[in-house]
């Protein structure tokens, strides 16, 4: 299954494994430090991320870029990717199939950048990477370690913007990312 960073590319952009890929204007591999210890993984990508290829630019990327800021990081210090590399229709969640369809090339990126920490934002990233009963409302802000890698998951930064009460308890999670840093001494 290892591979390298261009030949995981070139298969992204080459896919054709479900329906996704039929009405995208690109293709979203994902972007980052390539050998940083920590990851974030989201859903899918929205119409700002179609349209430019990249993870995390439109609204809810800002905020993204704003929470890893006040981690004291850069986007340029961490990996971002999605579940899913195409933008689902209407940007509704994706299928099942759609998600297992795009597990290959996660699960690639996941090995070839050995994150230390992943925080999976929403349920969609927690559903698909912990288990299919996952309920973020009751369980972000609780630690799984799979393989000597620390999952946390929080709320998406799209459900932050609609519902602002929620960035609180984001913050909280974000917060033992942080002490989880420490302890595992990440800079």
């Amino acid at each position: 299954m290892q591979t390298s960073w261009g030949s995981l590319y070139d298969e992204i952009l080459s896919c054709e494994r479900c329906e996704l890929c039929r009405k995208i204007h690109n293709k979203v591999p994902g972007q980052g430090d390539p050998n940083t210890d920590l990851m974030f993984i989201g859903e899918g990508p929205g119409a700002d991320e179609d349209l430019q290829g990249l993870a995390f630019v439109g609204a809810a990327g800002q905020l993204l870029t704003k929470m890893i800021a006040a981690m004291g990081k850069t986007r340029d210090e961490v990996y971002i990717c999605n579940i899913v590399k195409c933008r689902p229709p209407q940007n509704r969640v994706p299928l099942p199939e759609e998600a297992a369809a795009c597990l290959p090339f996660l699960r690639q990126q996941v090995a070839l950048v050995k994150p230390k920490i992943i925080v999976l934002l929403g349920a969609t990233a927690a559903k698909t990477l912990l288990r299919p009963d996952f309920r973020i409302t009751r369980e972000h802000g609780i630690w799984e370690e799979r393989k000597g890698i620390w999952f946390m998951p929080t709320y998406h930064p799209a459900a932050l913007l609609r519902d602002e009460p929620k960035k609180k308890d984001s913050w909280h999670d974000l917060q033992l990312v942080m002490e989880k840093m420490k302890e595992l001494g990440i800079k």
